[in-house]
C-alpha cells in the first residue's frame, strides 16, 4: 500500500506499508514520516508527522495489481491537521468560499510533452552544462512522417504518433477513479493535452497530481518520457495548465457567472475577473512557480503576457470561452498557470484572488477582443499590467501582495514557499547557460 502526500513544491511523495497494516489502522493514522526531510515543512526538533488516509482516493494501481495507493492528509506532531498540507489548503478554500455563499467549480486542461529520451549533463557544472531531447515526431530524430513546429494542433494518426500512449494513460487514469472530457495532440511537436473532469478544488488538484503520476508510470511502459515543464523546447509552444473557473449557488443548481437576463457574463463574474487581474502579478509566484515558467510567458506562443481579459481571446490572461449556447458552461479560463505549479495552492490562490475582487468590487475594465500582441507598444505602455518577467520578480510581488490569501494561507506557509522558490532561483542564476557560451564566447 502506497501512502501518498504532496509537499509545498507539488512533488508527490510516498511511503509503502503492508496492506494488512493499512486496513487495521485505516480509521486513524496509517503512516508517519520525517517532516524535516521534506523541504519547507518542519525543523528537525519538531519533525514527527503523521498520515491519515483519504479513503475516497483509494485505488489499485492499473499497472501493478499487487499494489494500491491512497492520498493522505498530513497531521503534525500534536496530532492536528498540518497547516502547510497543500490538500488541507484546498479543503479550507472550498469551505471559506461556501461561507461567502458560493460553491466553486473548477476544471483544467493539462498540457505536457512526450519525448523518446531526455539527456541531461549537470554532473560537472565546472566543465559545462547541457541537455538534449529526442522525439518520435521531430524530423531530426526519425525517417518517417514528422510534424511541423507550431503546426501540430489536432493532427490525427498516423501523424500523431502519441495517440496510443495518451489512450493508455487515460485508460489507467479512469481505472483510478477519475475521468476526462477531451484529449488531443497540441500545437507543439510532441505535445499533448487532456482536459479532466470538473469538480471542487481538492478533487481537481487530486486529478492533476494523479494524472501526472499515471502519465509517468504508463509512458515509461511505452518507452516514452512525459515532461510537464512549461518550456522544454525553444521556438515551439509551451505547456499550460489552464484553470476553468465559475461560482455557483450552494445547491450547485445556478451558475452565478451567467446573467440570465442578458445571457452575458454576470457582474459577479466581472468582479471575479477583476480580482484575478488585480492580483495577477503576485499570483504568478504560485501559478507559474519555476524559472522555466517565464520562458513560456512570452509573446507569440499562445501564452499570456498581459493581464487583460477577452472573449475567445487566447492572447489574454483570462479568456471567456464560447459555450455554443450551453449557458451552464459559462466560465472564465485563467491561462497563466503551468503544470509545474502545486495545483492545490495555485487553484486555491486563484479562487481567493477572484473572491477578493468580488468583495472589493474590482472592475476589470473593458474586454480586449483583438490580438493583444498585435497592439501598438505605445498603446500598451503604461495602460496594461504585465505578468512578471522572472520568478524573482513574481516572488517580490507575492511578498508585498498576499493579504487576499490570508483567510486560508498562513504566513508561515507563504514564507516557507517563498524561501524554497528563492533558493531555487538563486541556484539556477549561478549556473552559466549553454546559450550564453554561444552568445558571448568570442566577445
Amino acid at each position: 500500500m502506497d501512502l501518498q502526500y504532496i509537499d509545498l513544491n507539488g512533488f508527490l511523495r510516498s511511503v509503502t506499508v503492508p496492506y494488512k497494516s493499512y486496513v487495521e489502522k485505516v480509521k486513524g493514522f496509517v503512516g508517519a514520516f520525517d517532516g524535516s526531510s521534506v523541504e519547507g515543512f518542519q525543523p528537525i526538533n519538531k519533525s514527527d508527522m503523521f498520515l491519515k488516509a483519504d479513503e475516497k482516493t483509494y485505488s489499485v494501481l492499473p499497472w501493478n495489481e499487487k499494489k494500491a495507493r491512497v492520498l493522505t492528509e498530513i497531521y503534525d506532531f500534536y496530532g492536528k491537521r498540518y497547516q502547510k498540507d497543500p490538500r488541507y489548503i484546498a479543503s479550507l478554500v472550498t469551505n471559506y468560499i461556501k461561507e461567502q455563499g458560493f460553491s466553486p467549480l473548477v476544471g483544467t486542461e493539462i498540457e505536457f510533452f512526450l519525448f523518446s529520451s531526455v539527456s541531461i549533463d549537470i554532473e560537472n557544472p565546472i566543465r559545462g552544462l547541457g541537455y538534449s531531447l529526442s522525439s518520435i515526431e521531430q524530423p531530426w530524430d526519425i525517417d518517417t512522417l514528422t510534424l511541423r513546429t507550431k503546426k501540430a494542433y489536432h493532427h490525427a494518426e498516423p501523424n500523431d504518433k502519441l495517440a496510443k500512449t495518451r489512450e493508455d494513460i487515460i485508460n489507467s487514469f479512469e481505472k483510478m477513479g477519475y475521468g476526462f472530457e477531451a484529449s488531443h495532440h497540441e500545437v507543439a511537436v510532441s505535445q499533448n493535452e487532456v482536459s479532466v473532469k470538473a469538480g471542487d478544488p481538492l478533487f481537481v488538484a487530486d486529478e492533476v497530481i494523479t494524472f501526472k503520476y499515471v502519465a509517468r508510470n504508463v509512458a515509461i511502459q511505452n518507452n516514452l518520457i512525459p515532461v510537464f515543464m512549461p518550456k522544454p523546447l525553444f521556438g515551439d509552444n509551451g505547456s499550460g495548465l489552464h484553470f476553468h473557473l465559475s461560482l455557483w449557488d450552494l445547491d450547485m443548481k445556478k451558475n452565478l457567472f451567467l446573467d440570465e437576463t442578458s445571457n452575458e457574463l454576470s457582474q459577479l463574474a466581472r468582479y471575479f475577473i477583476g480580482g484575478i487581474l488585480h492580483h495577477g502579478r503576485s499570483l504568478a509566484a504560485l501559478v507559474a512557480p519555476t524559472t522555466n515558467s517565464y520562458h513560456r510567458l512570452v509573446p507569440g506562443y499562445e501564452a499570456p503576457v498581459y493581464l487583460v481579459w477577452g472573449h475567445s481571446n487566447r492572447s489574454a490572461a483570462i479568456r471567456i470561452p464560447a459555450t455554443a449556447g450551453k449557458k451552464n458552461l459559462t466560465r472564465i479560463e485563467f491561462r497563466s498557470p503551468d503544470p509545474t505549479c502545486n495545483p492545490y495552492l495555485a487553484i486555491s490562490a486563484t479562487l481567493l484572488a477572484g473572491l477578493d475582487g468580488i468583495k472589493k468590487k474590482i472592475d476589470p475594465g473593458d474586454p480586449y477582443e483583438l490580438d493583444v500582441y498585435e497592439m501598438p507598444k505605445e498603446k500598451l505602455k503604461g495602460n496594461i499590467a504585465t505578468l512578471p518577467k522572472s520568478l524573482d520578480e513574481a516572488l517580490e510581488e507575492l511578498e508585498s501582495d498576499n493579504e487576499y490569501l490570508q483567510p486560508v494561507f498562513s504566513m508561515e506557509l507563504l514564507n516557507s514557499y517563498i524561501e524554497i522558490k528563492r533558493n531555487e532561483s538563486d541556484m539556477i542564476r549561478m549556473m552559466p547557460n549553454p546559450y550564453e557560451i554561444y552568445m558571448y564566447l568570442n566577445l
